[in-house]
């Protein structure tokens, strides 16, 4: 049976128009596919051994739903993703647009300028939900009381963002030095080392670190029941380092509270929650159930909160000990891609090697499979590919 026009074959199915006749805007014979002769759908004739197609767009694409609606199967059916309407807004005066849901930062990183687009980060990162918790990415938006922060504010339509006022500038400032004048930050990323250079970070000004706190103290504190400050020194969080494990130390002097290794344990990857923040105020830090040691916690190693921390306080114990030894050299390091071979899965494995030996795992934000997440195996297994 022949069938002319738009639509499938099948009783009482397509359409009597002429194939030649416009069809919504434009004539059939300019579709990615024509019809033929043919059994419908889902019937075949002997000898026919190919896989029946759909016909016609299909809202989702169930093996790829982000697939672009300018995208199209080999079969050739368009394939379109969820619709979503743009809304405008403005950066420093300039108009963008950007999908409905796209949050400030976003929009800075997929439209901006690159000066924009360098917009300081230390709680975000691109494979997790937004925390909100640091600050350093506040931006000015007309009509707002306070300053927003732009890894959690959705854009909206007519939203007119300002990103490099003064205000904008001192507050950004100002979170960095109190984070310097408390925490340890030289094992920060390259990023945020450089952050605090261009916006004139000046810890110093807060006087000298107060004593540190010994083993356990701070774990021990009452929540909210801290001293007055002396006045004559900076509050400090440093403290001993913890090495309770064979496979990463947690050294809570440089940590700034940014929550990425407790979302990292808890519902962006892990799931496990063997990990979260107690205490209040300058007392919070991140703690283990009992604040009971790590083996005896429900952490299950797969080293995510590594993978995630931006100032070095959580790292391998391989790392801690090279570094202890004065034989940590990151510019010598080479990085190699490969597939995890522990099971089928397919994780990407980074191999950080120094002097031929490999001495940390990471996997690409990035990659569709891992997302910069791994397991205990594909982060730390592979001591045996060394042993010769």
């Amino acid at each position: 049976m022949t069938t002319t026009g738009k639509g499938p074959a099948g009783p009482g199915g397509g359409s009597t128009a002429p194939a030649d006749l416009p069809v919504d805007g434009a004539s059939e014979a300019a579709g990615s596919t024509a019809l033929h002769d043919g059994p419908p759908p889902g019937e075949r004739t002997d000898g026919d051994t190919r896989v029946p197609t759909a016909v016609g767009p299909t809202v989702v694409d169930p093996v790829a739903p982000a697939r672009g609606p300018e995208e199209r199967l080999s079969s050739g059916p368009v394939m379109l993703g969820p619709i979503r309407r743009r809304v405008s807004l403005t950066l420093d005066g300039r108009e963008v647009r950007v999908p409905e849901g796209a949050t400030i930062l976003d929009a800075l990183h997929d439209e901006g300028t690159p000066e924009q687009a360098d917009t300081p980060t230390i709680c975000w990162a691109p494979n997790m939900d937004p925390i909100n918790a640091c600050r350093v990415c506040v931006v000015e938006v007309e009509g707002s009381r306070a300053l927003v922060p732009s890894c959690a504010r959705q854009c909206e339509d007519g939203m007119a963002v300002r990103t490099d006022t003064e205000k904008v500038k001192h507050s950004r400032r100002m979170v960095l030095e109190l984070l310097a004048s408390s925490v340890d930050m030289d094992r920060a990323s390259a990023d945020v080392q450089r952050w605090m250079d261009e916006y004139g970070v000046d810890a110093q000004r807060y006087g000298p670190p107060a004593p540190p706190a010994a083993a356990g103290e701070r774990d021990r504190r009452h929540a909210g029941h801290h001293h007055a400050p002396d006045g004559a020194t900076a509050a400090t969080v440093h403290q001993p380092v913890k090495v309770d494990n064979d496979l990463y130390v947690r050294d809570y002097s440089r940590c700034v509270l940014c929550y990425k290794c407790v979302n990292a344990c808890g519902s962006d990857a892990q799931f496990t929650f063997a990990i979260t923040a107690a205490g209040r105020g300058f007392d919070a830090r991140i703690a283990t159930e009992y604040d009971n040691p790590l083996p005896e916690s429900a952490c299950v190693y797969c080293g995510n909160c590594i993978g995630v921390c931006p100032t070095g306080a959580l790292i391998s114990r391989r790392e801690y000990e090279l570094r202890e030894a004065g034989d940590w050299h990151p510019e010598e390091q080479t990085v190699s891609t490969t597939v995890c071979s522990f099971c089928g899965v397919g994780c990407n494995l980074e191999l950080h090697v120094q002097q031929n030996e490999i001495v940390n795992v990471t996997s690409p934000a990035d990659h569709s499979v891992t997302h910069g997440h791994l397991c205990i195996k594909g982060r730390f297994g592979f001591q045996h590919v060394q042993n010769l």
